[in-house]
């Protein structure tokens, strides 16, 4: 179900949707009081990692899940991912190889996959061909025999789990829900137990997929409520919803969302400021696992401080930005959360010392850890056991699955992964590692905080977090390209300094430029500003 142009481009599942279906077997005509009709509630997932919280929201309104598997590409990275998560809520598995109708589609080797990999037995998958249709008619079947139904009860008071919600620009606030126990109907005046406030129903009903009001939801049903929410804050994914004056158990809910990667939006190419807080308001209606700070640079002025759940989320939402609100954006480098300790005692986790805590001197400072494994053929242990020794890894695990594939488990820095260890990781082992990754504790690195400052002035965005041992290169880059790009001042030497954590370790100058005319250095002399082009940030990224 690709709704978003975004995902009709790339051929992913960027949001998760929902639809029902009515399901009688043997495809009879459908008889309202045969026992064997079915009603089935359908949720379309997200498959890459970085959407890993979409899913784990999605499975918590689920009795069981379908693994569908590319029969020619076999299993990948988020296969394994989602199936730990399935797992983890105890859902009933089945496993579908789907394209099996592809000239390269090696249906036998993908069922050996399964075994080796999750100890699935191979009879147990289905195979199939959403483009020809083979095989679909048993997806559906299996559903009803391996899928036990719904564990609520009708008869208790209300209980719903509110597991995601979009805005509708005239029908506001719109959230999916699954009934776990009771009946919810049109007019019923429930209450949020996240914020204790109450609301009317208005309508309520079922995906199908477009809305279908129904009137009423019962339990076991997913479907959405419109109560007159004015924001998607008030609708707090995981909140549990019930009647008013009835006394529930609130249902465990979901984690906070953890954003892995932090990037600073600033308007290009024509927007201004305001066509970029609007575009970013609306779209964080649909996708509230974004986080959004304002921030404000002396160099590229004001602009927002966004966290994402990881490089791909970034690029959908930056593309998302530009396809469905015309708004062109300037993104800073990719940084990841660290806890920066100062000598008075205190800690405060964020992407970069500010100037707010410029009065305070920097101790120390904690990057996040992550936990990966890697899964592969065999052959291939050598180069990527280099790549991860490059990227700081710390060496846990090395085993064997089977005769032809190995695991390794890693800690790793996770600023060492976020920018293009996947794609070298790909390459080194041609495409055939599996590779995901959880998150761990903060560590106490040797990593040291790098400013460029021009005429004792910092250029924040120039700022970076760099592992101590690459100072002189990074540095030296940095002084190289901050000499290239700016230019020659008329009326005054321009100093440009590498400070490191504070201490100034190199300073270069770039001298006037040579004076045409008298007078000229009189009327520039108040002009002190130095104008730093956009191609300097660009290529500040580079480094």
């Amino acid at each position: 179900m690709l709704i978003l142009q975004v995902e009709r481009q790339r051929g992913i599942t960027v949001k998760a949707q929902t639809t029902s279906m009515l399901y009688r077997q043997n495809n009879q005509k459908i008889n309202k009081q045969d026992s064997s009709l079915f009603l089935l509630n359908l949720i379309d997932t997200p498959g890459h990692v970085d959407f890993s919280y979409e899913v784990s929201r999605s499975l918590a309104a689920c009795e069981g899940v379908l693994l569908v598997i590319d029969a020619a590409q076999g299993i990948q990275a988020q296969t394994v991912a989602n199936y730990y998560l399935a797992s983890e809520c105890n859902l009933a598995i089945i496993p579908v190889i789907n394209k099996i109708d592809l000239p390269t589609a090696d249906p036998d080797l993908v069922k050996e996959q399964l075994q080796d990999t999750f100890d699935i037995d191979p009879n147990e998958a289905l195979l199939t061909s959403a483009k020809t249709g083979e095989g679909l008619e048993k997806v559906l079947e299996a559903i009803v025999e391996r899928v036990p139904p719904p564990r609520g009860r009708v008869d208790a008071p209300l209980r719903m789990l509110l597991f995601d919600s979009y805005f509708h620009e005239y029908k506001k606030v719109i959230c999916s829900v699954a009934v776990i126990d009771g009946v919810l109907r049109k007019g019923d005046r429930i209450v949020s137990a996240g914020t204790g406030k109450g609301y009317q129903v208005s309508e309520v009903g079922i995906m199908h997929p477009e809305l279908k009001p129904t009137a009423v939801l019962l339990t076991g049903q997913v479907g959405y409520v419109i109560c007159g929410m004015y924001s998607t804050k008030e609708a707090r994914v995981g909140d549990t919803l019930y009647k008013r004056q009835s006394t529930i158990e609130p249902l465990p809910g979901f984690k906070p969302v953890k954003h892995m990667v932090y990037s600073g939006l600033y308007p290009a190419d024509g927007t201004n400021m305001s066509e970029l807080e609007h575009g970013i308001e609306k779209l964080t209606c649909n996708d509230s696992s974004v986080s959004v700070e304002i921030e404000s640079s002396a160099a590229l002025g004001r602009g927002f401080r966004c966290g994402f759940l990881g490089l791909l989320h970034m690029d959908v939402f930056h593309q998302r930005l530009a396809q469905e609100y015309g708004v062109n954006v300037h993104n800073t480098m990719p940084t990841v959360p660290y806890i920066f300790e100062f000598h008075d005692g205190s800690k405060v986790e964020m992407h970069m010392c500010t100037e707010r805590y410029k009065d305070k001197k920097l101790k120390a400072i904690w990057e996040p850890i992550v936990i990966a494994k890697i899964i592969l053929p065999s052959e291939y242990v050598g180069p990527v056991i280099t790549l991860c020794a490059e990227r700081e890894g710390e060496q846990l695990q090395f085993s064997f699955i089977t005769s032809k594939k190995a695991l390794l488990r890693y800690r790793l820095p996770l600023r060492q992964i976020v920018v293009d260890f996947n794609d070298i990781l790909k390459s080194v082992t041609s495409g055939y590692a599996i590779f995901i990754y959880e998150e761990a504790e903060h560590q106490l690195s040797g990593l040291i905080k790098l400013d460029a400052i021009l005429n004792n002035q910092k250029i924040d965005v120039m700022a970076t977090i760099i592992h101590k041992s690459r100072e002189e290169s990074v540095g030296g880059s940095m002084m190289d390209m901050l000499k290239k790009f700016i230019n020659r001042s008329l009326d005054n030497t321009i100093s440009i300094t590498e400070a490191i954590s504070g201490r100034v370790v190199s300073t270069q100058r770039i001298p006037a430029a040579p004076l045409e005319r008298k007078g000229v250095k009189k009327q520039l002399k108040q002009n002190r500003s130095i104008n730093i082009p956009r191609e300097a940030f660009i290529e500040r990224m580079k480094l």
